[in-house]
């Protein structure tokens, strides 16, 4: 990923182009098309053309003027994305999320030393006492709000810092980093859940400061899709961890590349475990 792509505004985004787009490539046939989404680029059509987007981008690498994402992250959540290409194979996938055949698993770093496993469920609705109009927090239940189930294994713990594997029941609006922030382990790089939200508010009026670093500790949320899988297939679309998180961990938690390469097969094998027996009721 290259780190410069932060210094834009979220209105005006960066742009990728071909070559970078086919490096992203997980798997692909004529059925779907699978790709390791960068944590700066935003998934869906932007007015600053087609290559400004995701999906703007793999319309133009297919060729087509219509393609369906089945999966979605966040700007800065970067990882597994699986598009359909026809409506087969979009109605096969989206049954499969209605009806939770289809789950992913993330891995994050986690502020703060978590040693054991944490589940949450509780509601989550929009933040009436916050200046961002999309932020979200843990609330009561009321008709407007939503529950929100979320489980939190602790790979590994140290320097202040936990790289853990997350696991989700639900799908809410920033689900994750607001129960990190709620159990009081923010995300690394956390600019709305995190210490202030006014980090937020300047980076999308002026983009990155790095005179934040000292406090963020990464130009984004720390937060990463490892895994996609339909449960009537034995196998996982895996997306490699990207390089800041890994440089993050080599140089905070002092773990070298095969120490961080344990840690995600050991997310892995949790998920194939557990991903689809999860229940919080």
């Amino acid at each position: 990923m290259n780190d410069s792509n932060f210094v834009g505004t979220q209105s005006i985004g960066p742009l990728t182009n071909l070559d970078e787009l086919t490096g992203w490539i997980i798997y692909e046939d004529d059925e779907i098309l699978v790709v390791n989404k960068p944590g700066w680029l935003v998934c869906h059509p932007s007015k600053n053309g087609p290559w400004s987007s995701l999906v703007g981008a793999v319309k133009q690498y297919l060729g087509v003027n219509n393609i369906h994402l089945a999966s979605r992250l966040d700007r800065e959540t970067s990882g597994c994305i699986l598009f359909a290409k026809n409506r087969a194979s979009s109605r096969y996938w989206q049954k499969g999320i209605e009806t939770k055949q289809v789950k992913r698993s993330y891995v994050s770093i986690l502020s703060g030393e978590l040693f054991e496993k944490m589940s949450l469920s509780t509601f989550l609705g929009k933040d009436p006492e916050s200046d961002v109009f999309v932020k979200q927090r843990v609330t009561e239940k009321s008709r407007k709000s939503k529950n929100a189930n979320t489980h939190f294994y602790p790979l590994i713990s140290r320097n202040g810092y936990t790289f853990c594997l997350i696991l989700t029941e639900t799908g809410r609006k920033h689900q994750i980093r607001v129960h990190a922030q709620y159990i009081k382990y923010p995300l690394v790089g956390e600019k709305l859940y995190g210490e202030d939200e006014n980090y937020y508010l300047k980076f999308c009026e002026h983009g990155w400061s790095d005179d934040w670093m000292p406090v963020l500790k990464m130009k984004r949320q720390a937060l990463h899709g490892r895994c996609l899988r339909h449960e009537q297939s034995d196998l996982p679309f895996k997306a490699n961890l990207p390089g800041d998180l890994r440089n993050f961990i080599k140089g905070e938690l002092d773990l070298v590349d095969d120490e961080i390469e344990h840690c995600l097969a050991k997310a892995d094998e949790l998920f194939a475990k557990t991903g689809f027996k999860l229940s919080l009721g």
